[in-house]
C-alpha cells in the first residue's frame, strides 16, 4: 500500500515548477539534480549569466540528461533587442540546441505590437515563454492591462505567460513588502485565460502556498530556488502543515 500518490511524471503537461539558477557550477548543479531533478521541469539560467559561463554546454547536456528544458533569461533577450542583436541572439540559441526562449519586457519599453511581431518571429522555431509585469516594484499596471496583454501574447504565439514577480517577489504580481497583488490576481484568473498556460512567478513560501490553496497542487510555478524544490514538492503533496488540510481534508 502507498502512503501517497505522486504527481505524473516528467515531461508534465501542468504542475511545472521552474528553477532560477544564478550561475551554479557543473557540480554543484549536479549534487542539485540528483536531490531533486526528478521535480524540475525547466531551469532558467538566470538574467544573462549563459553567456558568462564556463562549460555552458556541458551545463545544457547535464540539464537536458535529467529530462529538464534549459530556458534563458528574458533579461538577456532585453539585452539582444536593446543592442540590436537579435539575429545574433537566434544564431546562439540555435547553436547551443535550445528549444525554450523566455520573451519579456520587464526592464526596457517595447511597444506591444512589436513584442507581439517578436513572439511570432521566434514561435517559428522555438517553444516561446512569454513574460508579463514590470521589474520595477514602482511600475503599476492595472489588472485590465495585464489581462490584455495576456491575451495578446498569447494569440501572438506564446505557449506559456510568466507572470512577474522577480527573484525577490517584490515586483510584478507582488507589492513592494511581497504582498499580493489579490485584485490583481484575481481578475487574471477570472478573464478566461487557461491556467495552465499561465506560470505564476513565485519564489517565496507564501505565494507558493498561496497559489497551491487558491488553485491546485498543479498550478505552474516559477523562479523556485534550487534549495526550495523538494519543499514546494511537499507542499504540492500535502505533505506540510500549510497544505495539508487543503489537500487532503474531505
Amino acid at each position: 500500500m502507498k502512503l501517497i500518490d505522486q504527481r505524473p511524471t516528467k515531461p508534465r503537461q501542468t504542475g511545472k515548477t521552474n528553477v532560477l539558477d544564478k550561475g551554479l557550477g557543473l557540480e554543484q548543479l549536479k549534487m542539485q539534480l540528483e536531490a531533486c531533478g526528478e521535480f524540475i521541469d525547466v531551469i532558467k539560467l538566470g538574467w544573462g549569466t549563459s553567456l558568462i559561463t564556463p562549460n555552458l554546454e556541458a551545463k545544457l547536456d547535464l540539464i537536458k540528461s535529467h529530462g529538464i528544458e534549459p530556458c534563458l533569461g528574458g533579461t538577456l533577450f532585453e539585452y539582444c533587442y536593446l543592442t540590436n542583436k537579435v539575429d545574433e541572439y537566434i544564431d546562439f540559441l540555435k547553436q547551443h540546441k535550445l528549444s525554450l526562449i523566455e520573451i519579456s519586457d520587464g526592464t526596457i519599453s517595447i511597444p506591444q505590437k512589436e513584442k507581439n511581431e517578436l513572439i511570432s518571429r521566434f514561435a517559428k522555431d522555438f517553444t516561446v515563454l512569454s513574460e508579463v509585469g514590470s521589474k520595477d516594484d514602482k511600475v503599476v499596471v492595472s489588472p485590465s492591462k495585464w489581462v490584455e496583454q495576456i491575451k495578446s501574447e498569447i494569440n501572438a504565439g506564446a505557449k506559456s505567460i510568466i507572470l512577474e514577480g522577480r527573484e525577490s517577489g517584490t515586483a510584478g504580481l507582488y507589492r513592494g513588502d511581497g504582498e499580493i497583488r489579490m485584485g490583481l490576481v484575481e481578475e487574471v484568473m477570472e478573464s478566461g485565460v487557461e491556467i495552465d498556460k499561465l506560470i505564476f512567478e513565485a519564489p517565496k513560501k507564501a505565494h507558493q502556498v498561496f497559489m497551491i490553496k487558491q488553485y491546485g497542487r498543479d498550478v505552474n510555478m516559477g523562479n523556485i530556488a534550487y534549495e526550495d524544490v523538494i519543499s514546494l514538492e511537499t507542499l504540492r503533496l500535502g505533505l506540510r502543515s500549510d497544505t495539508l488540510c487543503s489537500i487532503h481534508l474531505k
